[in-house]
């Protein structure tokens, strides 16, 4: 005999003690569109969405219903504002594991205003950032590495972004780690069992079984903690500053990245005077590019502004481009930025390259001479033509990476890389231990080091102090 289709009425919340009190917030942006959504969860909120619309047709789980959303007019009498959608999801088969209600109107802020309005004076609590999420992570649908995925969706800017925080909400990042943790957990228990049982002829685990179980944990770890270089500026971006002498095309160059002439260019040398920027996504990774006022002893108060802030971008920015003019020597200001670049992640591009071209001839060999001294291979490029840009991209993609490729379960972010950097620590400490003979008792110190640092990452151990940090940055609704 099938299981009856779960509806409001025989549907219980599962789980879900009467204290717990019941959340309201509008999930969408502020403001006016197409949709807005306001999203109800725990025991009461099948009951109060009742009140709130009147229903064609009764709730049923996981069945979108259509409801007349009513203005209660001075007189008592009630006339159709808007229509609805109202979707029921019953818990615990829903995201927050709880009775979970979805009334999805047309985006007017007065509509959905009034919808939670209404709800909380039928008893919801406005719910705080995050909480939405909170509870699907107190409720064991979700750990901490998908709850905080969840927050990477909303806020992602690209494509790339996107897709790495969809593979962390399905739990790729916790896949990766179930292994070696599972692992962990059975070496733990085969030292507990030799102290314990010692007196029950349970055999000692031998040093050399030790050493072997945790050099297989720690390739998997050191392979994840790798994977951070990229995960980063997967998630974080970084910012690239584009620098030069007056008039050597930083601009056009500028333009021709970002693919449309956002900054002004001019053949009179010193056109911009302050700084120019723009985001673009380079193979998914997200780069703030600026272009910068030429470096040069300023005639004018205004051109004196734009070249401090353009040393101030220099300083701040994680990459460089220095554009030098292949039709020109070095100067004194081009040999200090050359100087100042050398150890830092930075290109050298030789640009107006197609007007070496015309004259027949080859750049500057003195100018050749003095990048190699510096230990710098210069890129050929034409903002003017676009030679030289495809091989432009990638060289600032390999310099954004320093090479690393994009994998599942990346290390995205500070919280994901500590814990597995202390984990790596706890091991290596174990294995230390282990060679220098020291009692299992303490070996296992080390070893339940590396399992809390396991459990702070998927959130088992996490404290209340870092749970509330993580879910305030989320925005209410989610």
């Amino acid at each position: 005999m099938t299981e009856p289709e779960p509806t409001q009425d025989n549907i219980p919340n599962v789980n879900i003690p009467d204290s717990v009190e019941t959340i309201a917030a509008i999930s969408t942006p502020p403001g006016r569109g197409g949709i807005g959504i306001m999203r109800l969860s725990g025991p009461q909120a099948a009951s109060i969405a009742a009140q709130l619309v009147r229903l064609r047709q009764p709730l049923e789980h996981a069945r979108a219903r259509l409801a007349d959303v009513l203005d209660s007019a001075p007189r008592g009498e009630s006339a159709r504002i808007d229509e609805a959608l109202v979707t029921y999801f019953a818990g615990p088969n829903s995201y927050t594991a709880e009775d979970l209600v979805e009334i999805a109107a047309h985006g007017s802020p007065v509509v959905l205003g009034l919808l939670l309005n209404r709800a909380l004076e039928l008893g919801a609590r406005l719910a705080v950032p995050g909480e939405f999420t909170q509870r699907a992570f107190v409720s064991g649908r979700l750990d901490l590495t998908q709850a905080e995925a969840v927050r990477d969706l909303i806020e992602a800017q690209t494509l790339t972004q996107a897709r790495q925080a969809a593979s962390q909400m399905g739990g790729a990042l916790s896949r990766r780690v179930q292994p070696v943790k599972l692992a962990l957990v059975e070496l733990i228990a085969l030292l507990e069992a030799g102290i314990d049982f010692a007196e029950d002829d349970v055999d000692v685990t031998p040093p050399v079984e030790i050493a072997r179980r945790i050099d297989e944990l720690l390739p998997p770890l050191t392979a994840l903690e790798a994977s951070f270089a990229r995960g980063r500026i997967v998630h974080d971006g970084l910012t690239l500053a584009i620098v030069g002498r007056p008039n050597a095309g930083k601009s056009s160059l500028f333009n021709r990245l970002v693919e449309r002439d956002r900054a002004i260019v001019t053949a009179t040398p010193g056109t911009t005077r302050d700084l120019v920027t723009e985001r673009i996504s380079l193979d998914g990774i997200p780069l703030e590019m600026v272009d910068t006022a030429g470096l040069r002893e300023g005639l004018e108060e205004a051109e004196q502004l734009g070249i401090a802030r353009s040393r101030e971008a220099l300083a701040d920015a994680a990459l460089v481009i220095l554009v030098l003019d292949a039709t020109q020597p070095l100067n004194e200001e081009e040999r200090g930025l050359l100087d100042a670049i050398q150890s830092r992640p930075a290109l050298v591009v030789l640009n107006k390259c197609d007007l070496m071209k015309d004259a027949n001839a080859d750049p500057d060999l003195g100018l050749i001479e003095s990048l190699e001294n510096h230990g710098l291979r210069p890129l050929r490029t034409s903002a003017l033509t676009g030679e030289g840009i495809a091989a432009l991209r990638e060289e600032i993609l390999a310099l954004a990476t320093g090479g690393a490729a994009s994998e599942p379960g990346m290390l995205t972010n500070l919280r994901h890389h500590q814990a597995i950097t202390a984990a790596i620590q706890a091991l290596n400490d174990a294995a230390e231990a282990n060679t220098n003979s020291i009692p299992h008792e303490m070996i296992l110190l080390d070893l339940y080091r590396a399992l809390w640092a396991f459990d702070s990452l998927t959130g088992q151990t996490t404290s209340d102090d870092i749970l509330n940090l993580i879910f305030s940055t989320f925005c209410i609704g989610k």
